[in-house]
């Protein structure tokens, strides 16, 4: 009998490197070695009591069954109101499509857009979904790079450079995984008329829009004629700490919504009903309970950055959004694989390597702080200065990175 085969594309779709770090940590916590999670985008808050009271209540009602492919109408109603009083355009229910997670419209709005042999700018580092969505589907990645020596702001001429007649997407994160940086007003303007000159379409990544530490949260979509070529990507997941429960949606133009809803009709045919009606009351919480998560964000972000910038090779810079650092440490003269390996085997920290965000994290790795409390924070920083040499930045010659 000849082996059965899988399909060529499949070669072609990346990973997210956090899952593989994660079921590696969860391993060894099975031998009885206490793991410090740093390596998952998540945190550790609970869910609060009246969203679960609302799942709840909607499954002891029986709203159990299919909905519409492109979600509960009074969800949609209620994603509405939010967007446009937070990014101050005018939205209605038919403009929006519910996915289980903020994934799904990723891979839907590439799958819309992108036909094979088309370019797609990419943030580089960035979330790995993104490049792999664009080579399964037969698309060009084009990397941008996004550097700490230019405050993980988009450098505008080399966005222009990268823009071809093949380009036909650009993908923005703002705040930014894995830099914690916020785009400024000025740099999302420039990416604007870039767009607008070239007539491109903008996935705009905006799950940690409710999580900025310094600064303000501004939406590509809100800038003049930007919300008719424009995709709001957001999530219930990091704001109202529901990452288990899978719940995100896109704004976007009327047209590819019902395009994006056949998507959704084809695969998953709908996000769960009742996990549906929990949104609505996620949606409608005090801005006190976000602010009391962000405070906490905050301080744990101050006091792991001010630890780490103590230590002999490494440059820390405080992210400005989102839940994570990005300490650069080029000058330990040693890889982010080398350092990820020193801290998971000697530290029992699991991190990720700056390289699993693509070519331009070299040189750096990530740590998140969202699903670790103070005390663990304490313990990591802690085990960090035990197994660190004393004499990286005297003895190794800084890391020297080729980029292509």
């Amino acid at each position: 009998m000849k082996k059965l085969r899988i399909a060529k594309r499949i070669k072609f779709l990346g990973t997210e490197q956090a899952f593989h770090v994660l079921a590696a940590a969860k391993e060894m916590e099975r031998k009885g070695i206490d793991m410090i999670h740093m390596e998952i985008g998540d945190t550790n808050f609970d869910t609060p009591k009246v969203i679960k009271d609302a799942c709840i209540k909607a499954v002891n009602e029986n709203k159990t069954h299919y909905l519409p492919s492109q979600g509960l109408l009074e969800l949609r109603q209620e994603i509405a109101k939010y967007i446009s009083k937070t990014r101050k355009i005018p939205v209605d229910a038919d403009e929006i499509v519910v996915t289980p997670g903020g994934k799904p419209i990723i891979f839907y709005t590439i799958l819309a857009v992108v036909n094979p042999g088309d370019e797609v700018v990419i943030p580089n580092p960035g979330f790995p979904a993104y490049e792999s969505a664009v080579n399964f589907v037969g698309g060009e990645s084009v990397p941008l790079p996004i550097l700490a020596e230019n405050d993980f702001q988009v450098d505008l001429k080399q966005l222009a450079k990268l823009i071809t007649k093949k380009t036909k997407l650009i993908i923005v994160n703002s705040p930014h995984n894995p830099t914690g940086g916020v785009l400024t007003h000025k740099n999302l303007l420039g990416i604007s008329n870039l767009a607008k000159k070239h007539n491109l379409w903008v996935l705009s990544d905006e799950v940690y829009d409710r999580l900025v530490f310094e600064g303000k949260f501004e939406s590509i979509a809100s800038l003049p004629e930007m919300k008719k070529q424009t995709i709001i990507l957001n999530a219930f997941t990091k704001t109202y700490s529901m990452s288990g429960w899978r719940l995100g949606y896109g704004v976007m133009p009327k047209e590819l919504a019902k395009v994006i809803s056949n998507l959704v009709n084809n695969s998953i045919s709908c996000a769960p009903n009742f996990i549906q009606w929990a949104g609505i009351r996620g949606l409608q919480l005090p801005e006190k309970t976000i602010a009391k998560f962000r405070l906490e964000l905050k301080k744990r972000r101050d006091l792991l950055n001010k630890e780490l910038n103590k230590l002999p090779g490494i440059k820390c810079h405080a992210p400005k959004g989102a839940i994570y650092l990005f300490p650069d440490i080029r000058k330990t003269g040693k890889t982010s694989k080398e350092i990820f390996d020193l801290l998971f085997d000697k530290a029992n920290i699991a991190s990720l390597s700056g390289a699993a965000f693509g070519r331009y994290g070299e040189g750096f790795i990530r740590l998140s702080f969202g699903p670790v409390p103070i005390p663990r924070i304490k313990e990591a920083i802690r085990r960090i200065k035990k197994v660190w040499p004393k004499n990286f930045s005297r003895k190794n010659k800084i890391l020297k990175i080729a980029y292509p």
